[in-house]
């Protein structure tokens, strides 16, 4: 049911999508031959922009552009991946040239070698040449074409640095190979593969075999995952693989949520404005793009550093907030509430009555900050009377 629902769902997606699509022909010299590209944008894309889009290249372009483009649409929405820019590589009659392969170690040969550097020297340069995108690059594969985008991991530095390997069809020693390739990784790669119990039989168990081998892997470059759905046939697991591979490839992107503020942010050993920074550095790191930190997930930190009774996390959090956004009063407020909780009173009236000046927060109102200084002050005078009454004393 749930698998049946994301299809409507990304059909309804693609019906809108297929109206925002680039046609190109591309002359290859690689292959003496023009091939056809399916180009999907992102919604609102600015060519004169410095944002940057992550890169994925579909091949099989003919049936597998669509999903694609709908499950990138869907979860885009929400915020749960980047933007990106899709690429369908139109094969057709000329699969089984493109996919050619070497009989003893499964890598491109002859016609499947032409093209592979079709895509690594003409195609990919010309997307990055004519777009805004970023250095992560994903391809996405099904069946033949799913054995052969894991040639590029064997470039000394590998092509793409995701691979989405839907129900694989493995061809000569391609999978040892790939398990050898990966175990020596060094640069970061996430690596995704998916059958399911109603799959190709013989596809179904090397895909398996493959995955036992994987598991076994100790590289702290590699993030791997596999899926094995329940039910689906070869042609019917490409959507629900597709949801599975974006959802976890893209999760560091993800907003903070209630699983990793309870399992790392609350153990984190350190200052919390620390783990964030971080965190949007691993995304710059890792996908080449800027994404900021929102004042939400500064309200998430805020409540996890008082759930600690951590209040040199909230005063660092309100001085990050005050670095990223100067003129909102979420830094300056929380700078406040953490001298208030000092008893250091004079300066948190000061930095109340600062953040009064500045642009509202979306949930503390200027009311509830000008009950915090009314109360403050009250406190400030019977203080200093009581300090006037003991020097008399």
């Amino acid at each position: 049911m749930k698998n049946a629902l994301l299809f409507v769902i990304s059909l309804c997606f693609c019906a809108q999508i297929s109206a925002q699509v680039i046609y190109e022909k591309y002359e290859s010299r690689k292959l003496n031959s023009t091939r056809d590209l399916k180009i999907k944008l992102p919604d609102n894309y600015d060519p004169e922009s410095e944002l940057k889009h992550p890169v994925i290249i579909v091949f099989d372009g003919e049936y597998l552009f669509e999903p694609v483009c709908g499950q990138v649409s869907f979860q885009t929405h929400f915020d749960e991946m980047p933007e990106s820019i899709i690429v369908g590589i139109v094969q057709g009659k000329e699969r089984f040239y493109d996919s050619y392969f070497d009989e003893v170690s499964g890598l491109p040969f002859e016609s499947g070698d032409r093209f592979y550097k079709f895509v690594d020297q003409e195609l990919i340069p010309y997307i990055d040449a004519n777009y805004n995108t970023s250095k992560f690059k994903v391809a996405v594969g099904h069946n033949l074409m799913g054995n052969f985008i894991n040639s590029f991991l064997f470039h000394e530095k590998p092509v793409f640095q995701a691979y989405i390997n839907i129900s694989p069809d493995f061809k000569g020693t391609m999978s040892q190979n790939v398990a050898t390739r990966l175990e020596w990784l060094e640069d970061d790669i996430f690596y995704y593969m998916a059958t399911s119990d109603k799959d190709i039989k013989s596809i179904r168990d090397i895909v398996r075999d493959t995955d036992l081998s994987l598991r076994a892997l100790d590289n702290q470059k590699l993030t791997y995952y596999y899926d094995e759905l329940k039910g689906d046939s070869h042609y019917q697991l490409v959507t629900g693989a597709l949801s599975k591979a974006m959802d976890r490839i893209f999760e560091l992107y993800k907003p903070l949520d209630e699983k990793e503020l309870k399992e790392k942010v609350f153990p984190y050993d350190g200052t919390l404005d620390d783990y964030i920074v971080d965190r949007y550095k691993r995304i710059d790191d890792l996908f080449g793009i800027f994404k900021p930190i929102s004042e939400l997930e500064l309200q998430q930190l805020i409540t996890v550093a008082e759930e600690r009774e951590d209040l040199e996390s909230v005063y660092k959090i309100g001085k990050l907030a005050n670095k990223l956004n100067p003129n909102s009063s979420f830094g300056t407020y929380h700078m406040a509430l953490y001298a208030e909780k000092l008893g250091k009173t004079k300066k948190a009236v000061k930095l109340y009555e600062s953040a009064l000046t500045l642009e509202d927060m979306a949930h503390i109102n200027r009311e509830f900050i000008m009950s915090h200084v009314e109360g403050l002050k009250v406190v400030e005078d019977d203080t200093e009377t009581e300090d006037d009454e003991d020097e008399e004393n």
